[in-house]
């Protein structure tokens, strides 16, 4: 079913951006001074926002559209767990977002990099929900 494996290959590359930022990015990040650490973070928070909402929109989309086309809930689940990921990142992130976008980098300090540490165990959070809805996708499709 072509919706299935749409939802799959969404659900896939948001899961992997979200994995490759908790193993790679996140603690290189860390390694950082605090104002290189705030400088590389916004960046990449920046060309995220351009990738990463559409990724999961997508896969929830599709997944919604493989559970109306299969009648198998587990495609809608799947679905909801990647969908999980905007309310997280809205209510549960963004007002660490928002402090660390009002950060300017001569500010950084250590209360930016609590904020850079306390965003890395929420993004872990959105990692877990993302894998979660591609093995949901993953399983759906073996039937």
């Amino acid at each position: 079913m072509w919706a299935g494996q749409l939802a799959l290959i969404a659900a896939a590359l948001f899961a992997g951006g979200a994995l490759h930022v908790a193993l790679a990015e996140q603690p290189a990040r860390l390694a950082l001074n605090p104002e290189a650490m705030l400088i590389q973070w916004k960046a990449s928070f920046t060309r995220a926002q351009r990738s990463a909402p559409a990724q999961a929109i997508l896969g929830v989309g599709l997944g919604l559209a493989a559970w109306w086309m299969s009648g198998r809930l587990v495609w809608a689940f799947g679905a909801v767990l990647l969908g999980a990921n905007i309310p997280f990142t809205l209510i549960l992130i963004g007002s660490t977002n928002r402090q660390l976008l009002a950060t300017a980098p001569a500010e950084a300090g250590p209360a930016s990099r609590a904020l850079v540490e306390k965003w890395g165990r929420l993004h872990a959070g959105r990692t877990v929900l993302a894998l979660a809805a591609t093995g949901a996708f993953a399983w759906a499709g073996l039937k």
